[in-house]
């Protein structure tokens, strides 16, 4: 049975409700018990398996169009998947957020004709796995300082740099990568396939969060890569933003799923463990943490069904995706911490799922925008006032 203190799932239509459920029947059943082991040895799991999987059931680029052998389904849809998804490992969330929002929106949005028709299928149905090249090792949340650079040379682009912290790195047969042309000083975006010479990806290892999922870095050194790979509506840095709000837009609703799982796991064993001869819920300290939960759990289901509205409608802003992906982030920052507390030591063992949240959480908060970083796209928001740059 679904969290669902204020009613939302009379909100959702029954095909929403029913892709949901089928979604979260799936992934109890399927991919659930692969996680913990997964995520203990940091062995990722097998992205090629699960992919072609939740491309079976349209869980990939789901709210591109069928035009482009895709699902067609609405944003909202997409939000509860991501939700679904999340509740079982943030890593999982990040490839379907990512593939869907930072790979494939990209070449819909902003790639020609025959790159949809080339890439999108395959994508949808998990045939290939894509990544996205944007962040570096000297410039996180300045984009506009990217040093990757991209020079034309007859009908090639000549790519150097390197790109660090990339989700599915290690496996991607397609990269999309963000550069700056050298000659117009504009960000320009290229598809790097898999085996392109002077393309080379690894894994990043010893990781403490998102151990269940491969990330890793791309490195460039002389890449060649044909003017028919360059994504042609792309130029400029806000072709690249706009990729990042329908990831943010996945994070603000997986986000509430990693917070559901940590409270239904609080819930359960504060109600079985017992001290000092009664059940620990019958504890008014407990109690007031569950409630705490439950509270921010349900306004973080109202703004994600309402963003989700909003995008279903074309009418959602940058700024109100950076309030919701900042806000359901620190709900379930807060929710997997409490949920720790709550289970005392066993809260430290992978045998409950509050701990393995807790870490991934962290990246989560400080990825696709760091909390800081939205909060200054709000305070801009509010003020008129930009304060991420001072002159030094």
């Amino acid at each position: 049975m679904p969290l669902d203190f204020y009613m939302v799932d009379e909100l959702l239509s029954e095909e929403e409700r029913l892709i949901r459920d089928t979604v979260r029947s799936f992934l109890r059943k399927e991919i659930a018990p692969l996680v913990v082991d997964a995520w203990h040895k940091e062995e990722p799991l097998d992205v090629r398996m699960i992919a072609k999987k939740f491309g079976e059931l349209g869980m990939l680029g789901s709210f591109i169009p069928q035009d482009y052998g895709c699902p067609g389904m609405n944003y909202t849809s997409f939000g509860l998947i991501c939700q679904e998804v999340e509740s079982i490992d943030s890593a999982l969330r990040s490839f379907v957020a990512v593939t869907s929002g930072l790979v494939m929106y990209p070449i819909w949005q902003y790639g020609s004709e025959e790159q949809k028709r080339k890439y999108l299928p395959k994508l949808a149905r998990g045939e290939i796995i894509g990544c996205f090249g944007m962040t570096e090792p000297n410039v996180g949340s300045d984009p506009a300082s990217m040093e990757t650079t991209a020079k034309r040379q007859g009908g090639e682009w000549i790519l150097n740099g390197t790109k660090t912290w990339i989700s599915e790195a290690g496996v991607a047969d397609i990269a999309i990568v963000w550069a700056k042309d050298v000659e117009d000083k504009k960000v320009k975006g290229f598809i790097v396939e898999r085996g392109t010479p002077g393309f080379e990806q690894t894994s990043i290892i010893k990781k403490g969060s998102m151990r269940a999922g491969d990330v890793g870095e791309l490195h460039l050194s002389d890449c060649k890569v044909p003017e028919e790979n360059r994504l042609p509506k792309a130029t400029g840095l806000r072709a690249a933003l706009s990729c990042l709000d329908q990831a943010r837009f996945g994070i603000a609703w997986g986000a509430i799923g990693a917070a559901i799982d940590c409270y239904k796991t609080a819930l359960e064993y504060a109600k079985n463990r017992k001290q000092f001869g009664a059940p620990i819920a019958s504890y008014q300290l407990i109690q007031e943490k569950l409630v705490e939960m439950l509270t921010e759990i349900t306004k973080g289901q109202l703004v994600a069904w309402r963003l989700g509205r909003l995008m279903d409608a074309g009418k959602a802003t940058p700024e109100q995706i950076s309030f919701a992906k900042r806000n359901n982030v620190r709900v379930a920052r807060f929710c997997a911490r409490t949920a720790r507390e709550i289970l005392g030591a066993n809260g430290i063992s992978l045998d409950y799922s509050p701990i393995r949240h807790m870490a991934n959480i962290e990246s989560v908060y400080t990825y696709e925008g760091t909390d800081d970083i939205h909060t200054l796209i709000l305070g801009r928001y509010i003020t008129g006032i930009q304060a991420f740059r001072r002159e030094m």
